[in-house]
C-alpha cells in the first residue's frame, strides 16, 4: 500500500492512524518501505510514524548516531509526540539507545531488532569495493536468511549509495561513529520496558548480541524468529507482528 510522504520544516515522515505513537526508525541502508508490514498492521489501533532520517543531508561532521538522536528528538518536539514507543532495526536500534539514554522523559518503551549498538558486522572490513555488484549484492543478500530477499531493486540502491560519493563518505561515516559509539556501560540506565525481537539467522548482528542486550537491559525481554536474519519485520512479518502486538498489548489497554 503506498502512503502519502508529508513534508514540514526539515521533516520528511510517512504518519498513518490514531492512538498511541508508535516511532520507527529505519537503519543505515535502510528506508521507509522497510517498516511496511509493521505500519499496515498496527496503523488501525496507534498512530504509527516513521521519520526519514537525513543520513545523506548531514553536515559530515554531524554524521554519526547523536546527530541523529538530536534530529530525532527535534522531530518529536515539532510534532509534540509524548510519551512514544520507539522501533528500531540495525542503525535506528543504536539511534533509539542513544535518544533513551539522553531523553528518558519522551519515551514508554522501545522495540529493537537487529539493533547496533554492542557490535556489528555490516560491510566488514573489505567496504566500500563500490563499483563491484557482486559484492553489493553478496553483502545486501547477507542481511537475510533467505538471499531471495534481497530484490535486485534492493541491491540496485544499495549500489547507488556507495557509489555516490557524497552518500559514501556519509555511509563510512556513520558506520565508523555506529562501530565507535559503544554503549555497553550505559544501557543499564535504560529503565522502561524493551523488547528484543531477533533473527536467529542474524549475520550481522548475531543471537550472542541480543543476549547482550537482554543481559543488559534491566526491563528486557527477548524474542527469536526462525529462520530470519537482521530485518525480521521485512523477512518474517507475521511472526515479529505478533510478538509486537502481544508486547503492546501489555503497555496498553486498548478499548474495543
Amino acid at each position: 500500500m503506498a502512503y502519502q510522504l508529508k513534508k514540514e520544516e526539515n521533516f520528511q515522515y510517512i504518519e498513518e492512524g490514531e492512538g498511541p505513537v508508535l516511532l520507527l526508525l529505519h537503519g543505515l541502508f535502510g528506508a521507509l518501505s522497510n517498516w511496511d508490514s509493521v505500519l499496515n498492521y498496527f496503523s488501525k489501533d496507534y498512530k504509527v510514524v516513521i521519520p526519514l532520517m537525513p543520513i545523506y543531508q548531514m553536515p559530515v561532521l554531524r554524521t554519526n548516531v547523536d546527530g541523529l538522536s538530536d534530529f530525532i528528538h527535534d522531530f518529536v518536539l515539532f510534532k509534540k509526540y509524548s510519551p512514544f514507543t520507539l522501533l528500531g532495526n540495525s542503525l535506528g536500534g543504536h539511534v533509539a539507545l542513544v535518544y533513551a539514554l539522553d531523553h528518558p522523559e519522551m519515551i514508554n518503551a522501545m522495540v529493537l531488532t537487529g539493533s547496533s549498538g554492542l557490535y556489528e558486522k555490516a560491510m566488514g572490513d573489505t567496504f566500500p569495493q563500490r563499483k563491484n555488484y557482486e559484492f553489493i549484492k553478496a553483502k545486501t543478500e547477507f542481511t537475510f536468511y533467505d538471499p531471495a530477499m534481497a530484490s535486485k531493486e534492493l541491491v540496485d540502491e544499495v549500489y547507488e549509495i556507495v557509489n555516490s560519493r557524497t552518500k559514501g563518505i556519509r555511509i563510512v561515516q556513520m558506520a565508523k561513529s555506529a562501530i565507535r559509539h559503544n554503549l555497553s556501560s550505559t544501557i543499564q540506565n535504560i529503565k522502561v520496558p524493551v523488547c528484543l525481537i531477533w533473527g536467529k539467522d542474524d549475520n550481522i548482528t548475531p543471537m550472542e548480541v541480543a543476549e547482550e542486550f537482554k543481559h543488559l537491559l534491566p526491563n528486557s525481554e527477548l524474542y527469536y524468529i526462525d529462520k530470519c536474519g537482521h530485518a525480521p519485520m521485512m523477512e518474517r512479518p507475521e511472526e515479529f507482528n505478533a510478538i509486537l502486538a502481544g508486547f503492546l498489548q501489555k503497555l496498553f489497554v486498548k478499548a474495543h
